[in-house]
């Protein structure tokens, strides 16, 4: 019996132990917000080869919508989105010619030619409706995210990914989920695309192993730092420009994790967050690698909630970028 008892004090002990150790490493660990700019990423080309600087999220808007597409190595996938996403948009435009709209690309420090990709549509469009932003090292989806973000012109800022998964068009359903949220007075907001409806079908298609990893996941992200979304990781989400600078003036994860730390970040200052069902298609391609990168993202997850608690991270107030 005393050799039970003290068997149980010493697995207590070593928990603590472990816990302990966990808690200095999330801390000492915990990088600071980066909000730096390499010199050529503030500039942005034009039609005619020059060069002009790129306005800040601090700035008052001047266009009804900004999309900001992060990229890496995506020469091959982009193409087929900004089709559907300029198609979609030239139509509304020539429908409600007072509808304004820009589109950022950011290329995440890609080895391809996604900038040169980019650059095409930029001269045929023009770079008042689509810019290019190409980081000069690989920072993370969720860092491409931010500094196309910084720096958008639009009312409201829609993130998209490159590889053209949700059905552009429904950046409708989370227009009108925005905008039922009734965001004033602070014009806070956030409205996030979902595919959460479509997971019975998801698990049917995936590995016993992968779906024991979605699971996991999710239960890490409800018990660490989200509760009230079913689909965090969906990369089509709808900000009001005050929504925006707020949450990612304090965004430290700049890779697969950043969403849920996004959404933990709106959920501490209140800002009120809508869900919505959108059409989404797997494509082929993803840099997503299954094991490693959910391990990282649990990782991030719990290091989320630890760095908050600790004191590590802070919420930031807004300020502009150098």
């Amino acid at each position: 019996m005393d050799f039970l008892c003290e068997l149980v004090q010493g697995l207590v002990a070593l928990a603590a132990a472990a816990l302990i150790v966990v808690f200095i490493i999330a801390h000492v660990t915990a990088g600071m917000v980066n909000l730096v700019r390499h010199e050529k990423e503030k500039y942005f080309l034009t039609a005619t080869g020059e060069k002009e600087l790129f306005p800040s999220l601090h700035d008052p808007h001047s266009r009804e919508l900004s999309v900001v597409i992060p990229a890496y190595n995506e020469e091959l996938r982009m193409p087929v989105m900004l089709d559907e996403a300029m198609e979609y948009l030239e139509n509304r435009q020539r429908q409600h010619p007072s509808f304004t709209y820009e589109v950022i690309v950011v290329d995440d420090g890609s080895k391809d030619k996604t900038t040169e990709v980019a650059l095409q549509y930029m001269r045929k469009y023009g770079a008042d409706k689509l810019r290019v932003l190409t980081l000069v090292k690989n920072r993370g989806k969720g860092g491409a995210v931010r500094m196309g973000t910084l720096s958008s012109r639009g009312k409201v800022i829609l993130m998209a990914d490159a590889d053209g998964a949700t059905k552009f068009a429904d950046i409708e359903k989370v227009e009108a989920s925005l905008h039922n949220l009734d965001p004033k007075p602070e014009n806070m907001a956030i409205s996030c695309g979902s595919r959460a409806h479509l997971e019975k079908e998801s698990v049917a298609q995936r590995s016993l192993f992968r779906t024991f990893l979605m699971y996991g996941f999710h239960f890490l992200v409800w018990f660490f730092c989200v509760r009230g979304i079913a689909d965090t990781q969906c990369g089509f989400k709808l900000f009001t420009r005050e929504a925006a600078l707020k949450t990612f003036s304090s965004l430290h994860v700049e890779r697969w994790a950043f969403d849920v730390e996004l959404l933990y970040i709106a959920q501490c200052f209140q800002i009120p967050i809508a869900e919505v069902a959108v059409n989404w298609t797997e494509i082929e391609g993803s840099k997503l690698v299954p094991f490693w990168s959910w391990l990282q993202m649990g990782r991030d997850l719990i290091f989320i909630r630890l760095r908050y608690i600790t004191g590590a991270w802070k919420l930031e107030s807004p300020r502009k970028t150098n």
